[in-house]
């Protein structure tokens, strides 16, 4: 009699057919290559942000009138506080995944709601920062460049939210998140990724004036 009969928990966790064990190697192949499509697409979305802070940098260096007549600079502090709540965000959505990672659901639904939260925050203090602007789009290079880099970052930011929410109310379905999640690790990574942009675009248009 050989241990895995004196004691039948041992094979609690082992497939129980050749049929379970290649539908569990499948389904690893499959989450590794979407994941790996998925950081292809972040690289592709690195490129057009890198060309855009290139452009950004050669337009601000060589254009004599960079700033819209009447504009002596950017306030920096409603920005300041948007960067300290979307780089503190990254930190709670962390938290989140751990928790997925120990079944605790409700964690997970909590530290990930607090993340939209904050994701959310940073996309109203964007729209009232534009609101008190005093140039346009239209209002020279600084103008289109300065609405151009922020506007497209918002946008990802708002899919961040849009995704996050969609992942959360996945997690309302029973079972649904029992092996894992790829979208929630992906949404994860994406919002990483926004938050590390950003901290470039913040460092480029409001600390260097």
């Amino acid at each position: 009699m050989n241990q895995a009969e004196i004691d039948p928990s041992l094979n609690a966790h082992k497939p129980s057919s050749h049929a379970d064990l290649t539908s569990v190697v499948h389904e690893h192949d499959e989450a590794g290559n979407s994941m790996f499509g998925f950081i292809i697409f972040l690289l592709s979305e690195s490129v057009i942000f890198l060309s855009f802070f290139v452009g950004y940098i050669v337009y601000k260096t060589t254009t004599l009138d960079w700033l819209p007549a009447g504009v002596t600079g950017l306030e920096i502090k409603e920005p300041a506080i948007n960067t300290v709540v979307l780089v503190s965000s990254s930190f709670v959505i962390y938290f989140a995944e751990r928790f997925l990672h120990k079944e605790n659901l409700w964690g997970f639904r909590i530290f990930w709601l607090l993340t939209i939260a904050m994701g959310s925050y940073f996309l109203y203090g964007q729209a009232v920062e534009w609101q008190g602007l005093s140039f346009g789009f239209t209002d020279g290079v600084f103008g289109g460049t300065f609405y151009l880099l922020t506007g497209f970052h918002g946008l990802h930011v708002l899919t961040g939210v849009l995704l996050q929410l969609l992942m959360l109310g996945r997690s309302f379905i029973p079972g649904n998140y029992d092996g894992g999640e790829f979208g929630v690790a992906a949404t994860s990574l994406f919002w990483h990724f926004v938050d590390v942009i950003w901290i470039i675009l913040f460092a480029l248009i409001y600390l260097w004036q």
